[in-house]
């Protein structure tokens, strides 16, 4: 095998993927290359190797560490190692503690730069339904040991995933202010690679350069991970939004019919609204590194239209496939047969629906543009009027949609936002409103941020919606905050004022957090005194209520009480008492109450975020994976 980089005899342990499925340990060959873990019988007479039992692509591995021996371990499983990828631990023994070390580290470094490295391992085993080192009886739950030095590995942050290890929030003693870490250097393309284009791209200023979808541009330039300097094929150079290219001959993004950032009821809404007999998406799975295929049939006829979603599913070997005995080296050869084969689905793969026709927000409007042009803005109609001011829909250079808050003066200490502003530019998720830039050379001042046709959560909840909410919809209402607070953790941002009134609904249904660190700029005595009138006190912890000491734990009880307000489509929290009211009841330990439509797990979640002390409460790192188990069990 001329990629062979190791070659080992160990032990490896059964890994009970099933309840039912027996505990034992076998010996297999061990063999690493380039792009995979494998293992195989091995013939001890013959010294040679038999038939493939498994393999592990390097790609898909978030954690490789040491293993604590089981109790009363005989010595030929002292020396346990851990492979964690999707499908949970895999658990190997060397025969001495070099042989672990040398495998550890080899792994280790060829994985440094994957997606989706974990922060947290369980240094015991997962033995008769529960982890031996924390006595979790969960096999998905999060490790109960930190890992040193960003797992082990030299870790670098790949683009665009919201799932990434977050470093440690301020602490409750010290909450410290809202700074803006350094963004790791984007993965994926590399100066010098060539990208696709997915979608065209109209020059903002004269220092962007044009994209066309489907053309091919080389990076030349990637210093801010927001903006890439490229060449075209005619030779012209320019910023290009990263956000809107791919590389050139990976990925799913090139095909119309992969639809990503798209979750179960968006993909069910775009199937239902173009309503054809077979149109289809491929969409990001809620298990991360997995696809699902999401299929409209009527065979029932037009009332009886149904939308129905089949996991990809991969072989041992690494070939894809959705109906048994029909497998396929990638996903694209896969697509292509069920658009002809219904092969076990409801229908073929008839019509392909996709979300191409509308790119993705960019960081501010053109590369290094953030004081924008009065002049260049078109003020269309109001939106409503918030803690600052008056905020419109509006145009900017006649065709971008944007909204604009004009800034009340005498409301905000703007000096100091202003220096703000740039940081908070560089702040980029799916689930938060972006700031495309601010007008600072006249007075009012203009805050203009990405526009959302929805408008405000908690308004959506209220009256936008046209029926009565899934039990889908609002768990994944819940997740999109989640992770763009997550995001903002990861970045040691603290929001100060979380709640349904201060996140935006998309037109497609995604929910985005929007004000995040704005209150600490308010002038206004009422609101920012804990006991003035305008103080969001129903959202608020007891050490903000009684300290004023805020942390990314303080916006986890607000995350909780977000959580309420949804699944109340929009009541008011505590909504017969006053303030004063509410901070003694708070402060004794009262709490909201279960809402009708919440689950006994849902509002589980909602009290471990109203934990009176803030290090009990999750982080929200744990609250994203926590409300996606509580999506995968729907």
């Amino acid at each position: 095998m001329s990629d062979l980089i190791l070659e080992e005899l160990f032990i490896k342990r059964s890994q009970q993927k099933k309840k039912t499925s027996p505990l034992n340990y076998k010996e297999r060959l061990f063999v690493l290359t380039q792009e995979k873990i494998a293992y195989y019988d091995f013939d001890a007479e013959k010294r040679k190797r038999k038939g493939l039992r498994g393999s592990v692509d390097l790609e898909k591995i978030k954690c490789v560490e040491t293993v604590e021996p089981e109790p009363n371990a005989p010595q030929e499983r002292m020396y346990a190692f851990q492979i964690v990828y999707d499908e949970g631990p895999l658990y190997i023994f060397a025969k001495n503690e070099d042989a672990r070390c040398r495998w550890i580290k080899t792994l280790k470094n060829m994985v440094r730069c994957n997606k989706d490295l974990l922060q947290k391992y369980h240094p015991c085993a997962w033995m008769d339904g529960m982890w031996l080192c924390c006595h979790q009886e969960v096999k998905q739950a999060m490790g109960c040991r930190v890992l040193d030095n960003k797992n082990g590995f030299n870790w670098i942050s790949p683009r665009r995933t919201s799932r990434k290890p977050l470093p440690p929030t301020p602490t409750e003693e010290n909450p410290g202010p809202n700074v803006l870490l350094q963004a790791p250097e984007p993965q994926g393309p590399s100066v010098g690679m060539t990208v696709t284009a997915e979608y065209n791209y109209l020059p903002m200023t004269t220092q962007d350069l044009e994209l066309k979808k489907d053309e091919e541009y080389t990076i030349l330039e990637m210093s801010d991970p927001n903006w890439w300097r490229a060449r075209d094929k005619y030779g012209n150079e320019g910023y290009i939004p990263s956000n809107y290219v791919v590389e050139a001959e990976n990925g799913l993004e090139r095909f119309d019919w992969f639809c990503k950032n798209t979750n179960r009821s968006q993909a069910e809404k775009l199937l239902r609204t173009e309503n054809k007999d077979g149109g289809f998406l491929v969409r990001d799975s809620s298990r991360p590194g997995k696809y699902t295929v999401s299929l409209l049939s009527k065979s029932g006829g037009d009332t009886g239209a149904s939308c129905r979603h089949y996991n990809i599913c991969t072989t041992p070997q690494g070939h894809f496939y959705l109906a048994e005995k029909h497998y396929f080296s990638t996903i694209p050869e896969l697509i292509v047969y069920h658009q002809h084969n219904a092969a076990g689905m409801v229908s073929r793969l008839k019509y392909i629906v996709t979300t191409r026709m509308r790119p993705p927000s960019t960081v501010g409007l053109g590369y290094g543009v953030w004081e924008i042009d009065p002049r260049h803005l078109t003020f269309i109609k109001d939106l409503g009027t918030g803690q600052f001011g008056v905020v419109k829909y509006g145009k900017w250079q006649g065709k971008h949609d944007v909204a604009i808050k004009m800034i009340k003066e005498g409301s905000m200490s703007e000096d100091d936002f202003i220096e703000e502003a740039k940081i908070m530019m560089k702040l980029h998720h799916e689930n938060l409103v972006q700031l495309y830039g601010v007008c600072t050379t006249q007075r009012p001042i203009y805050i203009v941020t990405e526009f959302l046709s929805n408008g405000c959560l908690l308004t959506y909840l209220r009256e936008g919606l046209k029926q009565h909410p899934t039990m889908v919809q609002l768990l994944e209402m819940c997740k999109d905050v989640s992770e763009g607070m997550a995001y903002l953790e990861s970045k040691q941002y603290i929001h100060r004022d979380l709640a349904a009134r201060n996140c935006l609904v998309d037109s497609n249904g995604t929910v985005k957090v929007t004000d995040f660190g704005l209150s600490r700029y308010v002038l206004d005595d009422e609101y920012t005194s804990s006991v003035g009138a305008k103080f969001p006190v129903r959202w608020s912890p007891p050490e903000v209520l009684l300290y004023c000491k805020f942390s990314s734990k303080s916006d986890v009880w607000a995350y909780g009480v977000l959580l309420w307000e949804v699944y109340t489509l929009g009541k008011l929290p505590y909504e017969r008492l006053n303030n004063q009211e509410i901070v003694d009841k708070v402060s004794s330990g009262r709490r909201l109450y279960r809402p009708q439509l919440a689950s006994e797990k849902v509002y589980a979640v909602m009290t471990s975020c109203w934990h009176e002390k803030a290090d009990e409460r999750p982080t929200f790192e744990e609250l994203v994976l926590t409300v996606q188990d509580l999506l995968d069990g729907l």
